[in-house]
């Protein structure tokens, strides 16, 4: 116990020390942000790295929801660099008590535009969200439903801005068939698909049944007799040569004939 806190001590440590040379440099960048600047670029990749750790636990809290990990990860990359260009070290808290609220507002913030189906100005995603809030509050407080004026003066928005974001929100979180059902202990996850239908294995095998039933007319009466009884029946050699009355070994010569006339129809 001992070690790990050495260790958390040593890493806080190293991370202050990060900042400090990076606030100077970033300082710097900021007046010439165009400029190649090598030092900025390392430094920064240095914290980067420091805390992916950090973006990997936060994200494995959303990987229930569908999304690929490794596409959480990247989206909240894109948060703790967010942090890392934001953070000041005389706030009196640590990097990651700082960065974790930006990390998760960028994976949410993701996982709110994966659930337009249609693209819908961030403006109106927000007004959405914030007519939704704002409904809910009143109903209880009314305890009947707010009218669109009385939303509009709660959210500071027109009546028109209203409307318009309420009638987009129909277009929020439509399900796709390959969307992940299930809890958090489920091992192998089910999809809305499982619920509502399954593949017809049949469909697969209809472009070669058709095929097949084309290039059957290239054969005779005896071969295609001969061929039904064999592969569809089951029927053996011996059995089909006893019900034409031939040797059995005319039986295969005719079956093997058959079956050339067939790969070559197939194959034109």
């Amino acid at each position: 116990m001992q070690d790990q806190n050495s260790d958390v001590r040593s890493v806080r440590e190293r991370t202050r020390e990060l900042f400090a040379r990076f606030a100077g440099v970033r300082e710097r960048h900021e007046k010439t942000p165009d400029a190649l600047d090598r030092e900025y670029d390392s430094l920064r990749n240095e914290l980067v790295i420091a805390h992916l750790n950090l973006v990997r636990f936060l994200a494995l809290k959303f990987s229930n929801r569908g999304e690929p990990l490794d596409d959480l990860v990247q989206v909240g990359t894109v948060g703790l660099l967010k942090a890392i260009d934001r953070f000041e070290r005389d706030r009196g808290v640590e990097f990651t008590t700082y960065a974790t609220p930006t990390v998760v507002g960028e994976i949410k913030r993701y996982f709110r535009d994966k659930g337009w189906a249609v693209k819908v100005p961030r403006r109106l995603q927000e007004l959405n969200l914030s007519v939704n809030r704002a409904i809910e509050k009143m109903t209880v407080a009314l305890g009947r439903s707010p009218t669109v004026a009385e939303l509009a003066k709660a959210v500071d928005a027109s009546e028109e801005e209203i409307l318009e974001a309420q009638e987009l929100g129909q277009a929020y979180n439509l399900l796709s068939l390959d969307t992940e059902l299930g809890g958090d202990s489920d091992k192998n996850g089910q999809t809305l698909a499982d619920y509502i239908g399954k593949a017809d294995p049949n469909l697969q095998l209809l472009e070669d049944r058709t095929n097949l039933e084309r290039a059957f007319e290239v054969l005779s009466k005896r071969e295609r007799f001969i061929l039904f009884l064999r592969f569809y029946e089951s029927v053996s050699q011996t059995e089909i040569a006893r019900r034409l009355n031939v040797s059995q070994m005319h039986v295969s010569r005719l079956q093997q004939k058959a079956l050339e006339k067939l790969r070559g129809a197939l194959a034109e």
